[in-house]
């Protein structure tokens, strides 16, 4: 009696768990559509044939991307398969994935091909309202890769990289995010240029063939609209490493949310020239919402400086160390058509001694205050020489 009795019990739980596993079954449809929401907020919709459940695996077939069109462009881009994997919905409907993994590209046009293998984005997070305001209402990945991309043309790659990476993590309590990008191995093969004369000076500075990477580091604060990128460099061998910062205040959510709704506007309207007009305005008035913290530009050289010295030379009769002396002459008398006598004593001071050894150039811009754009924008239309004062503009060599 009691082993008939443990029977019935099992095939009762059996039973009920068959009829509610469905109540917990991930909704492929209902991810795309929120999916398709959170990408529309760039102007970008998503459509595809089917969304198929496996467990927690949902795969997408016949994906399409298509973007506002405009004349003579296409409007859409074919993805193909989609497998998103570790799917689980999340507080609030949205919906996670631990990866979705993308088809390797291999597009052919005309005499030039593009490839890219190895595509991946991980921590995937699509919120259950892309309208929302807040931080849980964007769409999120914690990492994006790739392995090679190849671009041929007639046959031959002309430029190529190893791999991309982008990270982007959250800060403590949500407060914004860090950031930081690479892009491995890039090379450009530049020996098939045509122009003679553009052969001819690729040859003499030594850049038939290039080699370097990129890479990127910053920050997001939420709240303040803070965006500090500390790092946007460019490091190619024999050539030098080129460096941009940037710290900006302002570009808050709601600044974000009126830019993509401006940028909607004008997709929406189809007289693109009164659409074009109607976005630079609204451009122009976003703008005043943002704030001047500090800037930066600096290069390190590598040997291209001497090299182009040279080259510039030749091509005036004269040697590099002469073209040097000459530039050092021209700058004084170009910088004093802007009349900015400091600002003119710092470029001459700096060029002198970067071009006697070539080591480091930086442009910075750090004010004591932080500057609003709207009177950066004034300084510019009614007093331009004001600028470097109103930036705190500095030129220095060889720090």
């Amino acid at each position: 009696m009691m082993h008939t009795r443990k029977i019935r019990l099992m095939m009762a739980s059996a039973a009920l768990l068959t009829l509610t596993s469905p109540a917990f079954a991930l909704d492929g449809a209902d991810l795309m559509k929120k999916l398709d929401a959170a990408t529309n907020a760039n102007g970008t919709s998503i459509t595809y044939d089917k969304a198929e459940v496996d467990g927690d695996k949902v795969t997408v077939t016949g994906v399409q991307l298509k973007f506002a069109s405009q004349p003579g462009e296409p409007t859409s881009v074919k993805i193909g398969d989609l497998t998103f994997e570790g799917v689980e919905e999340t507080e609030g409907g949205g919906y996670y994935a631990e990866t979705v993994s993308f088809p390797d590209v291999n597009v052919s046009q005309d005499e030039g091909s593009i490839s890219v293998k190895d595509i991946l984005l991980s921590g995937l997070t699509i919120p259950a309202n892309a309208n929302g305001g807040t931080i849980n209402d964007i769409l999120l990945y914690e990492s994006a890769s790739t392995g090679p991309i190849a671009l041929n043309a007639k046959g031959k790659e002309v430029f190529s990289l190893e791999s991309t990476e982008a990270n982007l993590a959250r800060q403590e309590n949500d407060a914004g995010f860090d950031f930081d990008a690479t892009a491995s191995g890039i090379k450009a093969d530049l020996s098939t240029v045509e122009d003679a004369k553009t052969k001819e000076a690729i040859e003499k500075l030594g850049l038939t063939t290039i080699d370097g990477a990129l890479t990127m580091k910053g920050s997001w604060e939420v709240e303040s609209g803070n965006v500090a990128l500390e790092e946007y460099a460019l490091d190619f061998k024999n050539v030098g490493r080129l460096n941009f910062a940037l710290d900006i205040s302002g570009y808050t959510l709601a600044f974000v949310k009126s830019m993509q709704e401006a940028m909607k506007a004008a997709e929406a309207n189809p007289n693109k020239e009164e659409a074009n007009q109607a976005m630079g305005l609204a451009m122009m008035g976003l703008m005043q919402q943002l704030t001047f913290n500090s800037a930066e530009v600096r290069f390190d050289d590598a040997s291209i400086t001497k090299k182009a010295l040279d080259y510039a030379g030749s091509q005036q009769g004269v040697s590099g160390e002469q073209m040097a002396q000459s530039l050092k002459g021209l700058v004084p008398i170009m910088m004093a058509q802007l009349n900015v006598p400091e600002l003119q004593n710092q470029v001459s001071a700096a060029v002198n001694a970067y071009l006697d050894g070539p080591k480091s150039l930086t442009i910075s811009a750090a004010p004591e205050k932080p500057v609003p754009f709207p009177m950066i924008m004034g300084a510019a239309m009614g007093a331009p020489n004001t600028i470097p004062s109103v930036l705190g503009v500095k030129v220095t060599a060889n720090d």
